[in-house]
């Protein structure tokens, strides 16, 4: 286990105890091992974190010193509440850093999601939301940002690109990330975007559909342009879903307001449940020339945030349901358990997620094995 714990806490190193020097009474890498543990290990909030350390003291001291024994659960919310959350996000983009550089990176979908269960109305506390960074391939959380309203996402996103490397990367964001200074950013880190244009960028949604439509009445004659389709049954329900992408637009007004704007294109959406059928446009645009199919795949991957992490995050983790309040406590616990959703992922097993963390609550020897998926970096 030794191995496993240097390799946990050397990403961690260079983070400031914001702690009195006479109030020290554990270590703060003590702490910061026994949380990460404990959350694998099913743990949710603080009070389990502290019954998890009481139950496997003679493990934890295999590996941590523990000058004083087992820290309390109110121990673990004062400390985590008095980091720095941008430091300890530091800590956790240099953990994804190196595992991304094994990895590769690819697709990186950016969305947020809300912890309502982190609100408190009498002391005029909003629930917090979460935006985050999700490698799609990696299957790997890289950062977060949060904020105290959804609204606030315009906000968030250039914070969050700012902690990441996107060289080579994809980036996709919804239509409230839609905005000019954030694909400038994107272009400007090395990276490309694919964003969705709704009505929150007027000018733009109406330049793409004039442009398309002229393109359509031609029958795309001399133009560059691409098709893809893909149907999907079951349950019920048919899906179709045809993409459209167009290439270098030609008089596309409002193409210069968009650091390198390349393609714009369409999805339409028909679905046929239970013998009724609904019809949906989306429109989108982006920087790299590839075909339609890649576009449509990227689209489609980026819902992936949704179903691998949001998902995850509150039917395993639950929490949604968590009731930590505390501003810096609530947001340093969140991307804990983003950074363990990464290490289960990484472990080998087949089980399903929940059943892992049940695993190493038991097993030791499990747990290990989980901290090891994660920092033997070489290995898949």
């Amino acid at each position: 286990m030794a191995l496993s714990a240097f390799a946990v806490t050397r990403f961690f190193q260079s983070l400031r105890d914001p702690r009195r020097e006479h109030l020290k009474r554990h270590l703060l890498l003590d702490i910061i091992v026994i949380a990460i543990c404990a959350v694998i290990a099913n743990a949710n909030d603080w009070q389990q974190v502290a019954t998890f350390a009481r139950r496997r003291r003679s493990w934890l001291e295999t590996f941590l010193r523990l000058p004083n024994g087992i820290p309390s659960h109110d121990t673990f919310e004062r400390v985590f509440e008095r980091l720095d959350p941008q430091a300890f996000q530091a800590c956790f983009s240099r953990w994804a850093e190196a595992l991304a550089q094994t990895l590769g990176l690819g697709h990186i979908a950016i969305d947020g999601k809300t912890l309502r269960g982190s609100g408190n109305g009498p002391k005029g506390w909003r629930p917090l939301h979460v935006v985050s960074a999700w490698a799609s391939a990696a299957q790997l959380s890289l950062g977060q940002v949060a904020v105290e309203e959804k609204s606030n996402e315009i906000t968030a996103i250039p914070r969050l690109l700012e902690l990441l490397d996107l060289h080579g990367a994809l980036v996709t964001i919804d239509a409230m990330g839609c905005q000019k200074e954030i694909a400038k950013q994107i272009i400007e880190g090395g990276g490309d975007y694919l964003l969705t244009v709704k009505d929150n960028q007027p000018t733009l949604l109406a330049d793409i559909q004039e442009c398309l439509g002229r393109a359509l009445d031609s029958n795309f004659a001399g133009l560059s342009w691409d098709r893809y389709e893909t149907k999907e049954s079951g349950h019920g329900r048919e899906e179709t879903r045809t993409y459209l992408i167009l290439n270098n637009p030609e008089r596309l007004s409002s193409q210069g307001d968009w650091l390198g704007l390349k393609a714009i294109g369409m999805c339409l959406r028909q679905r046929v449940v239970n013998g009724k059928r609904t019809d949906e446009t989306h429109y989108f645009i982006g920087s790299r020339l590839m075909s339609a199919q890649g576009y449509g795949t990227a689209l489609r991957g980026h819902w992936g945030i949704e179903n691998n992490l949001h998902w995850q995050l509150d039917i395993t983790f639950a929490e949604d349901a968590n009731r930590v309040q505390r501003r810096h406590a609530a947001e340093n616990l969140a991307l804990l358990r983003r950074l363990v959703v990464g290490l289960l992922k990484r472990h080998p097993g087949k089980e399903s997620m929940a059943c892992k963390r049940l695993a190493a609550s038991y097993d030791t020897d499990f747990l290990e094995e989980t901290l090891l998926s994660g920092y033997n970096l070489g290995k898949p």
